[in-house]
């Protein structure tokens, strides 16, 4: 018999260690002693750490081991972890009426651990990041998205003139209308203008350090994950012909002038996505 979440049975050893990724490996000795249990003979190796005052004191079982890394002990500052409760009335309630409100009797919570709940009663932030980062939406031609209400006529949402502007079609217009910001990429944009959303349009920053960042694409959408590839490179499009040039060459697609462009001849695309993805994905 062998548990695979403990890894049993272990191998014996005279001495504890650490191994190559840091983590301990305790003594376990061949004594010769064995237990059985449902007729199965256990050794020393099917043996977990533990603390026999703790077991004693709470009468359950408790692994005990020793940590050295910060990730050992991250499920304990994870942060906020959410419960669902629902409430319901019991069988043996006196009621004149069968009829149940599932929606007033159902009710999403929040955990806040003790450290937390200090935290903010003493009102430190909550979070703090600096320099600011913003994100930044792109999409295809025409396929920019669109936010309404779900009573509102489409008919009309789609005759409204803000339907045709985004901030990714803000940052071409700019390019359009000012011949002195085509040096910037998209990413480096919002270090020298801020968006507005309520006029969607691009305005001169003038204060604050920020950071722009593309929203992350998975490889397998297709044309719009080599447009975002390419907006890391693309300086000062007009429009999204701009952006399929290079060299007075217009390419018929965003993959083939990545193509022409000599980034995929070889892994270093699907490398750069990992990589990217270990920054934002990270559970560190």
């Amino acid at each position: 018999m062998a548990n695979v979440f403990c890894h049993l049975p272990k191998k014996f050893v005279d001495n504890t260690t650490v191994d190559d990724y840091g983590y301990p490996i305790y003594r376990c000795k061949d004594d010769g002693r064995t237990i059985k249990k449902f007729y199965v003979n256990l050794d020393n190796r099917y043996v977990v750490p533990h603390n026999m005052m703790l077991l004693l004191k709470y009468g359950t079982h408790i692994n005990v081991e020793w940590y050295n890394q910060s990730r050992s002990i991250k499920y304990v500052n994870k942060g906020c972890d959410r419960v669902t409760a629902s409430f319901y009335r019991s069988a043996t309630a006196h009621s004149k009426s069968n009829d149940c409100d599932e929606v007033n009797m159902y009710y999403d919570c929040q955990y806040i651990s003790p450290y937390e709940a200090a935290w903010r009663v003493f009102g430190y932030n909550m979070y703090y990041r600096d320099p600011s980062v913003i994100r930044l939406g792109f999409h295809l031609p025409d396929e920019q998205p669109v936010i309404f209400k779900d009573n509102k006529c489409l008919d009309d949402i789609a005759r409204k003139a803000s339907v045709k502007e985004s901030m990714f079609l803000g940052w071409i217009e700019s390019n359009k209308t000012n011949a002195k910001v085509r040096y910037l990429t998209y990413v480096g944009f919002p270090s020298k203008f801020v968006w507005k959303p309520d006029p969607k349009k691009w305005f001169l920053r003038k204060s604050n350090s920020v950071i722009g960042s593309i929203f992350h694409v998975l490889p397998g959408s297709g044309k719009i994950y080599y447009l975002r590839l390419l907006l890391i490179f693309v300086k000062g499009p007009t429009c999204y012909k701009d952006i399929r040039t290079i060299n007075g060459v217009v390419y018929s697609s965003f993959r083939d002038l990545y193509y022409a462009m000599g980034l995929l001849d070889d892994d270093k695309e699907y490398i750069d996505a990992i990589e990217e993805t270990s920054h934002w994905g990270s559970g560190e």
